[in-house]
């Protein structure tokens, strides 16, 4: 891909290599997948390594107990991992009402849901792997069991999750996560070097059994024991009868780029419906208020749409391939006008996330995101294992006529997502932005920045992003220029200026070049972002 010059200093350079590269949230995660490629694994062992590292080095966005989806690119093919778990047996949306609750609470162990993240590290060690999962497990073990200093970025969110935490999670069931994450009292601080025993014997126990442990042996009679202990809904039973999902990968034509998603339950669908809405416009221009109006309409209108439809497949009032369809596009293209929309749902026709690309010198790459949500997730933590569950349930609703509503056995509306790019029938590689419901208006930016406006991956990263709330309501970054506000809201737009960056998202990218397979990476400059090359 040719880039050309833009007015627009990146904040870092795009790094390039040739035999492997590694592009995560942190650098000692990054480190830990460039050890395993330098050992002989592939990009998929380096990014179980790398997976397995954040859940050590950066527990604030995820963890053992968490989901995992990923897509990856081997043998001039790409491949869909769905590792989202469902529902507990026992659980229903009577079920939480009868214990008073008129929404799905967020912390404790109602929202627990089965967590995907061991059975997908297996599952891919098992179908691409070239090593043993414990082998690509052991630096994240070492990790843990002689601990690491905090990183900047990730102690503000530990210091500010223990904050609001202290007041909040007075209840028994919450004890072992202060005895984990608060060991002294407090949270550590940055710099402060933090270990977890507990967390290294747990990854021992995954590798040796390839996560079986996890979800049949001593770990799943751990977890089912606190979840009776505290009258939570989740079972061994539950854990037992989880498999990760093959899926085929979703996509979309984007000015001669296919972009990919996994398909739903993931809401990775609304990057590519805001895309194809957008594609109905008139041609994007540099830096301009018309542009960027276009741009958050296409993405306020697909994701009301994806937030309204999009939960298990079957279950859906409207097909992946109607939300789609060029029909559905062209329809909602032609509500855009000079003014902003307070969206509603296209009408039916009647009948806490880490993100992690990585890359091998023989063309084989993977997209890869595992989330608690939330930050900590649910706040339940299994005493003694370092497992933090993740609170996935939130998301669904407890109203019998919404398509997401809680069901026994069922997954949610899920908000992480992996993105893959190719061109051509080949691979141009691995990007994401985590970040709950930014990361589909995080992908959208990303690629219109790159196909686009031709900025090369750390450029494409490092421009100033808005994020929709709802209705009219805009948020942008502080570097965002003030012409573009003030554009914005005469266009009707209520743009509220944000003081940081942290909730705009965290995206990684690696690019590859099909003719001398020369990488190049970059990483998001909102956080302690690394990028570990060979």
């Amino acid at each position: 891909m040719d880039y050309l010059f833009h007015p627009f200093v990146s904040k870092r350079h795009t790094v390039f290599a040739k035999k492997g590269m590694v592009a995560t949230s942190q650098p000692l995660a990054a480190q830990a997948g460039l050890e395993i490629l330098q050992k002989g694994g592939n990009a998929i062992d380096a990014a179980i390594a790398t997976a397995a590292a954040l859940t050590v080095v950066e527990p604030t966005s995820n963890g053992i107990g968490g989901d995992a989806f990923a897509l990856v690119w081997m043998k001039d093919q790409l491949h869909g991992l769905n590792a989202s778990g469902p529902s507990p047996q026992s659980i229903s949306a009577l079920a939480v009402k009868e214990r008073g609750y008129d929404k799905m609470p967020v912390h404790g162990v109602i929202p627990v849901t089965v967590p995907g993240v061991p059975a997908a590290w297996a599952a891919l060690a098992k179908r691409f792997g070239r090593l043993p999962l414990l082998e690509s497990l052991k630096p994240a073990i070492r990790y843990a069991e002689e601990g690491y200093p905090l990183t900047p970025i990730l102690g503000k969110y530990w210091r500010s999750a223990y904050n609001k935490f202290k007041t909040s999670f007075t209840t028994e069931e919450f004890d072992a996560w202060f005895e984990t994450f608060a060991p002294n009292g407090r949270a550590p601080e940055i710099g402060e070097v933090w270990k977890s025993p507990g967390h290294a014997a747990t990854l021992k126990s995954i590798g040796e059994t390839d996560a079986r442990s996890f979800y049949e042996g001593e770990l799943a009679d751990k977890i089912d024991n606190f979840m009776k202990q505290h009258n939570g809904f989740l079972s061994k039973d539950d854990l037992s009868q989880f498999e990760p999902q093959w899926v085929t990968p979703i996509s979309t034509n984007y000015r001669g780029y296919d972009v990919w998603e996994i398909p739903p339950n993931g809401q990775g669908m609304v990057a590519l419906m805001a895309l194809n809405i957008f594609e109905k416009l008139p041609s994007p221009q540099w830096q301009s208020a018309e542009t960027i109006h276009h741009q958050i309409e296409s993405m306020k209108l697909a994701f009301t749409d994806g937030q309204a439809f999009i939960t298990e497949p079957e279950e859906m009032p409207i097909s992946a391939e109607e939300l789609l369809s060029d029909r559905y596009a062209e329809r909602r293209s032609q509500m855009i006008g000079d003014v902003a929309l307070d969206p509603q749902p296209v009408e039916l026709v009647k009948g806490g996330t880490v993100y992690l690309a990585a890359a091998d010198e023989e063309g084989n790459m993977i997209s890869y995101i595992q989330s608690n949500y939330m930050g900590f997730g649910s706040g339940i933590v299994i005493p003694g294992t370092g497992i933090s569950m993740q609170n996935r349930g939130a998301d669904f609703s407890l109203d019998e006529s919404h398509p997401n509503v809680l069901k026994p056995g069922k997954r949610t509306y899920h908000t992480i997502i992996p993105g893959f790019l190719t061109k051509d029938n080949q691979a141009v590689g691995p990007f994401g932005v985590m970040g709950g419901y930014m990361q589909p208006q995080g992908h959208f930016q990303v690629v219109t920045n790159t196909v686009d406006y031709l900025l090369n991956p750390q450029a494409a990263l490092d421009m100033p992003r808005w994020q929709w709330m709802n209705g009219k309501t805009v948020h942008v970054e502080p570097e965002f220029p003030n012409y573009l506000v003030q554009a914005l809201e005469r266009k009707g737009h209520d743009v509220r200026v944000t003081s940081d960056g942290g909730s705009f998202g965290r995206g990684q990218i690696i690019w590859r070049n099909p003719e001398t397979g020369v990488l190049q990476g970059g990483t998001e400059s909102r956080t302690d972002g690394a990028i570990a090359a060979w």
